[in-house]
């Protein structure tokens, strides 16, 4: 690519804004030109706004060290700067919506990696891997906003990267039924073990709002457009556990399932180990290759050995054996800040550019 994206990140000061900047600071496609954060945050240097709470081993990237820290409610001034941007911000759900629409009506495109805009039928949820064709709702979701280019694309929850995949590639054998269980990483909260100290030891059985997210945001991914809105796919049907427990990084899942087409584990297993989708095809930059691997040993996945597979892009599974109650059982690995959040986000945005609906402004 001759010409860079300019990218404004804004929620830059937090966990996920930080993993943004670790991915973007050296990007082939996309120069960060922005960075935007609360108004306590505003006027200062990146270095300074967020002084003791860089959370990375790597230092601050010296091209954004001493860039200033806008205003994000300031999204005239934020959007000038940028052709499209990232947002990560931590408000309440109704400010988001609110301030994605107002940045999208600048003419901005929208990669967000919050939850606000998740349900809405217009706004894409996309795993590039599984369902870049809901890109083609982006037409009525600007006819809806008044936009030329603007328009807002989320990815999905975290936690549901560790087994959706897995599933997905089994599409054709009509997968009715679903169980899952996730053991979700404290970075998942934006957390560390220094800033959550009584996560040290400890497992914590709730996460507001975290089952309902795993059972529903599934179904919109495997949906169909109609009439200018994303429909729900009806099935499969899925129950969800999430827990909290005491790793600093990766979203573990078990997950029984039941197919309306009977398949042997070996083929199981060679679905998931040549599943691949327009990323890898077109190899975009953030590309895992592969996209899934399957470990034979039976101690594997595991979290701190595997997470960080294709540089965190890529899912790892394993254990899959027959089941006394659904046909099938199996364990499935994620990098949650990754893969889960910033880098997914990442490789949408890469996507949507390669695509044509993110312009050079």
């Amino acid at each position: 690519m001759d010409r860079k994206y300019k990218v404004g990140i804004i929620g830059a000061t937090g966990m996920v804004g930080q993993r943004f900047i670790t991915l973007l600071h050296d990007h082939p496609w996309f120069s960060i030109t922005a960075l935007a954060a609360s108004s306590s945050s505003a006027g200062k240097t990146y270095a300074e706004a967020v002084e003791g709470r860089w959370v990375f081993p790597d230092p601050i990237p010296e091209s954004v060290k001493n860039m200033t820290v806008m205003d994000a409610a300031d999204v005239e001034h934020v959007t000038e700067h940028c052709d499209f941007v990232f947002c990560a911000v931590n408000m309440p759900k109704n400010e988001i919506r609110e301030l994605e629409e107002r940045i999208a009506r600048t003419e901005t495109p929208v990669i967000s990696n919050n939850s606000a805009n998740r349900g809405v039928p217009d706004v894409p949820m996309i795993i590039p891997e599984i369902n870049p064709q809901h890109a083609e709702i982006i037409p009525f979701q600007r006819r809806r906003l008044g936009t030329r280019s603007g328009f807002i694309a989320v990815k999905p929850n975290c936690s549901i990267q560790s087994y959706v995949p897995a599933i997905s590639a089994l599409m054709d054998l009509e997968p009715s039924r679903v169980i899952v269980s996730t053991y979700q990483a404290i970075s998942g909260a934006g957390k560390t073990f220094q800033r959550w100290p009584e996560m040290v030891d400890n497992v914590i059985p709730y996460i507001g709002g975290e089952e309902e997210k795993s059972e529903q945001e599934p179904l919109k991914i495997w949906g169909s457009i109609v009439n200018g809105q994303i429909i729900p796919a009806k099935s499969p049907v899925i129950s969800a556990h999430c827990i909290r427990v005491a790793v600093s990084d990766g979203h573990l899942a078990t997950c029984w399932l039941s197919l309306g087409k009977k398949a042997s584990a070996e083929e199981i297993i060679a679905r998931w180990r040549e599943y691949e989708g327009l990323p890898q095809k077109e190899h975009l930059p953030s590309a895992p290759t592969p996209f899934i691997q399957y470990f034979e040993d039976p101690a594997r996945p595991q979290t701190r050995l595997d997470r960080d597979f294709e540089r965190g892009m890529g899912i790892s599974l394993g254990r899959l054996r027959s089941d006394s109650l659904f046909d099938w059982r199996f364990v499935g690995l994620s990098h949650n800040t990754l893969r889960g959040a910033a880098g997914g986000g990442v490789l949408s945005a890469e996507y949507l550019c390669h695509a044509g609906y993110i312009p050079f402004k």
